[in-house]
């Protein structure tokens, strides 16, 4: 028989807010779910001790493996890491990783289809790549190769001098001479990864800084469709959006209204076919498709998407039955496709 389980690091699901409105949706779709930790798997009996939702309450119960395994978090050390390999041996994963921002990158200007929404980019090696880079922008964004929430994001401007750099890290602003610009890079690259790029100006006529974050989910049919895009907004003078960082969610058309006037249908067209085109695009360019991506991007002084980022576990919060409404079907989907093969 089907069953879908949901993995995850905490013990209790009433402590994960997205259990319930999974159990909800699973319940309505007529299909098993529970949920389950690492530490429940019993790999000598082939049973998990998981947790059912009956009669209002969540209540733990031996259960056989699950068809599908929603993996919606991260092992956090080498035993989960182990347990996490072998649940792959006997039921389907939802969900698998895009890789860092430089992957991405890479794959996306490898495949040329969609290079043109590209923003340059180059591994942050030591002062001499930054200096090269700087030669060619006046203006350029430092961030974390793997994602960070909008944190250590640091955009550096080239004044009329050439000896002296504006550097902006969050709302504090601070001028660096030659030296001590080398110095901080050459810190910045024992520190982590970093990329460098051209810094793209996305801004409202208030001049506060935007990004649209398109939501995308797989349905029971196994194809892409829209669960939700927004702007997001910076709410304190940054130059980032991350709503973990200070920004704050929008609604899309009277946002685009406000920005666009006539031409907000167009770009609201355009936005919708661009999450759409682009995740089917990212499913061909991996050995696994995927289920849901966050997908950020910007619009430039020509009104063209530049893309910021791609993730692959994209937040929830306030739309956890939307992310249900898609996801439990296409375990389904996931389950009759392999029984099928």
């Amino acid at each position: 028989m089907k069953s879908i389980g949901m993995l995850h690091n905490r013990k209790n699901p009433q402590e994960v807010k997205k259990a319930y409105p999974f159990a909800a949706v699973a319940k309505m779709e007529g299909i098993p779910f529970f949920y389950f930790s690492f530490n429940n798997v019993d790999f000598n009996l082939m049973k998990i001790n998981g947790w059912v939702y009956q009669q209002g309450e969540w209540v733990q119960t031996v259960m056989d493996f699950p068809t599908v395994i929603i993996n919606s978090c991260n092992p956090k050390t080498e035993r989960q890491s182990a347990i996490l390999k072998k649940l792959k041996e006997y039921s389907i994963f939802t969900s698998y990783p895009v890789g860092n921002k430089f992957k991405v990158y890479k794959k996306l200007l490898k495949a040329n289809e969609f290079s043109s929404y590209l923003i340059p980019s180059v591994r942050l090696s030591n002062p001499k790549v930054f200096n090269s880079f700087l030669q060619l922008h006046s203006c350029v964004v430092i961030k974390p190769v793997s994602g960070n929430q909008g944190k250590k994001i640091l955009f550096i401007e080239k004044l009329n001098d050439m000896q002296t750099f504006k550097l902006t890290d969050g709302p504090n602003v601070q001028l660096y001479n030659t030296k001590e610009m080398e110095v901080l890079i050459e810190q910045l690259v024992l520190e982590q990864k970093y990329l460098l790029q051209p810094f793209i100006e996305c801004k409202t006529k208030a001049g506060l800084t935007y990004d649209f974050r398109l939501h995308v989910q797989k349905n029971r049919q196994g194809l892409w469709e829209i669960t939700l895009i927004y702007p997001r907004i910076s709410g304190n003078g940054k130059l980032i959006s991350n709503i973990s960082s200070g920004g704050y969610r929008g609604d899309l058309e009277p946002f685009l209204f406000d920005e666009f006037g006539e031409d907000s249908e167009r770009i609201k067209t355009d936005l919708e076919k661009f999450a759409l085109t682009i995740s089917a695009h990212l499913d061909t360019l991996y050995e696994h498709s995927f289920d849901e991506l966050g997908i950020d991007v910007g619009i430039d002084s020509q009104q063209s998407f530049r893309l910021f980022e791609v993730n692959w576990r994209p937040g929830c919060k306030h739309r956890e039955f939307e992310v249900a409404r898609r996801l439990i079907p296409y375990c389904t989907y996931l389950a009759d496709t392999a029984h099928k093969t």
